[in-house]
C-alpha cells in the first residue's frame, strides 16, 4: 500500500471519504499546482487564485504537511524547508511587505504610495506577517528535529524582525513606513496621509494592517502582539539548539521586547466586561481607544491557544471566547447553514471556514471537531472547495474560488480528528 493510500484510508475511517479527498488534493496542490521551485532551491508558494506569495498564507499552507511527515507526504520536509527559506529571504528583502512576486517582475500593487520594488506584490505592514515564518521555523524543528534551518539567513531575518518591531513600538516618532492606496475603501489604506491612527508608546508594537489585510482602526492589534510575544519567547530555546548559536545580544533584545509587549498587553488590552468578566480587546491605541470584536483571520483572539499563547482554560481566554462566539461580537453571524465569525473584509453575513475550523481546533470536545468537519463539507456551495467565506443562510454565495489557507485549516482540523500530532505536542 502506498503512503497516499494509507493516508486516504486513515482519514476515511476517521471522518469520511469526502474529507479524505480534500486532504489528498490539498497535499498534491500545495506541493505542485501552488508551488514554483526557484533556481536557488527555495519554493515560491502562491496563496491560491492570486499569483502572489503571502508570508502568512504560505506558512499556514505548509503547516499541515509537517503533521503528515515524510511517512505520509514523501518529500514534504524538504518542501517546507524550501518555503521557509523563501519567506526568510523575503523578510531580509523588505520586512514591511506582506506579499511578494516570484521574480522582480513588477506585478501587483505598484501604484501604492509606499516604498515599493518590483519584487513586492503588496506592502501592507502586518505584525503577523513577520510572526508566521518564525512560527513555521520552530514548528519545523519540533516536527523534524532538524536544526539546519536555523542558519545565517534565519538569524538575519530575526534581526530584521526585531529592528522593525522595536521601531514600531514608537511608530509616530521613529517609523518611516507609510502606505496609501488610491481609490481604496477606508479599510484598504491608512489615514493621516499613510501613517495610520495616532498611538501612544505602550510597549506594544504597531501594525498598519490586520491579518485580513484590512487597515487597523487602532494601531495595536492585540492578537498580533500576542503572536509576536509567543515567537519571541521561543527564540532563546532555538538559540540554545542552533549550531552555531547567534550573537547573545540578539536574544537579549528579543527577551526585552517580549517583556515590553507583555506589559503593554496587561496594561492596555484588557476589557472590564460585566457579562463575561475581564477579556481581551482586539485593537487598542494607548490613548483610551479600544475595539471590541474579533476577526476570522488568524491570529485572532479565538486562535490564541492554537498558536500556543495561552491554554484553552485560561480565564481571560474563556471570557474572550464567550464574547467572540456571541452576537456581541459585531462579526459573529448565525444563520440556517452555520454560525461563526466573519470579517469586514468580506460581505455582510458571511462567515469564514478558517474561523469555523479554529473554533473547533480550540475546543477540547472531540464531537465539536467532527461536527465542524461536517459543517465545512456541507457548506461548499455546490463546489468541491473550502472557500474564503460563505453566506450563513445561502452557502452558494461565497468568496474566493481557490483559497488555499482555508483548505489548509480544514486539513488541520481533519488531522486533529485522525490523531496526527501537531508540531511541538
Amino acid at each position: 500500500m502506498t503512503a497516499l493510500e494509507e493516508l486516504r484510508e486513515r482519514v476515511t475511517a476517521a471522518v469520511g471519504e469526502q474529507a479524505a479527498m480534500m486532504v489528498e488534493r490539498f497535499a498534491d496542490e500545495t506541493m505542485n499546482r501552488a508551488a514554483r521551485r526557484l533556481d536557488d532551491g527555495t519554493v515560491f508558494l502562491v496563496t491560491g487564485d492570486i499569483p502572489a506569495m503571502w508570508l502568512r498564507d504560505s506558512a499556514a499552507q505548509v503547516l499541515p504537511l509537517l503533521r503528515l511527515g515524510d511517512e505520509y507526504c514523501p518529500g514534504g520536509e524538504d518542501f517546507v524547508a524550501g518555503v521557509l527559506r523563501r519567506q526568510l529571504s523575503f523578510i531580509v528583502l523588505d520586512p514591511y511587505a506582506n506579499a511578494f512576486n516570484a521574480a522582480p517582475n513588477g506585478a501587483g500593487h505598484q501604484r501604492d504610495k509606499t516604498t515599493m520594488s518590483p519584487h513586492i506584490w503588496e506592502r501592507k505592514y502586518e505584525v503577523d506577517s513577520l510572526c508566521y515564518p518564525l512560527y513555521l521555523a520552530e514548528s519545523f524543528w519540533h516536527a523534524t528535529g532538524r536544526i539546519d534551518v536555523f542558519d545565517e539567513l534565519y538569524w538575519r531575518a530575526v534581526e530584521r524582525v526585531l529592528d522593525v518591531w522595536e521601531v514600531e513600538q514608537d511608530h509616530d516618532s521613529r517609523s518611516e513606513y507609510r502606505f496609501q492606496r488610491r481609490f481604496a475603501r477606508s479599510t484598504g489604506t491608512l489615514a493621516r496621509r499613510g501613517r495610520g491612527a495616532a498611538v501612544a508608546v505602550t510597549g506594544l508594537t504597531w501594525s498598519g494592517f490586520r491579518p485580513s489585510d484590512d487597515a487597523c482602526v487602532y494601531g495595536y492589534n492585540v492578537p498580533g502582539n500576542m503572536f509576536a510575544s509567543r515567537v519571541l519567547a521561543r527564540l532563546r530555546q532555538i538559540a540554545e539548539a542552533a549550531a552555531p548559536p547567534p550573537d547573545s545580544t540578539l536574544i537579549q533584545r528579543a527577551a526585552r521586547l517580549c517583556e515590553a509587549i507583555e506589559q503593554g498587553l496587561c496594561e492596555y488590552a484588557v476589557v472590564d466586561d460585566p457579562v463575561t468578566g475581564p477579556r481581551w480587546a482586539y485593537e487598542v491605541d494607548g490613548h483610551g481607544g479600544v475595539l471590541e470584536m474579533d476577526d476570522a483571520n488568524v491570529p485572532s483572539l479565538l486562535s490564541l491557544p492554537r498558536l500556543g499563547y495561552c491554554q484553552a482554560d485560561d480565564p481571560l481566554y474563556r471570557a474572550t471566547r464567550a464574547f467572540v462566539l456571541s452576537p456581541r461580537n459585531p462579526h459573529f453571524h448565525r444563520g440556517r447553514a452555520a454560525a461563526g465569525v466573519g470579517s469586514p473584509h468580506t460581505p455582510k453575513r458571511h462567515v469564514w471556514p478558517i474561523a469555523l475550523a479554529m473554533a473547533a481546533l480550540t475546543d477540547p470536545d472531540e464531537a465539536a471537531k467532527r461536527a465542524a468537519v461536517a459543517t465545512l463539507l456541507e457548506t461548499r456551495g455546490g463546489t468541491d472547495r473550502i472557500h474564503e467565506s460563505f453566506h450563513v443562510d445561502r452557502p452558494g454565495k461565497w468568496t474566493r474560488r481557490w483559497f488555499s489557507w482555508a483548505e489548509a485549516t480544514f486539513c488541520d482540523l481533519v488531522f486533529d480528528c485522525c490523531g496526527f500530532p501537531a508540531p511541538g505536542s
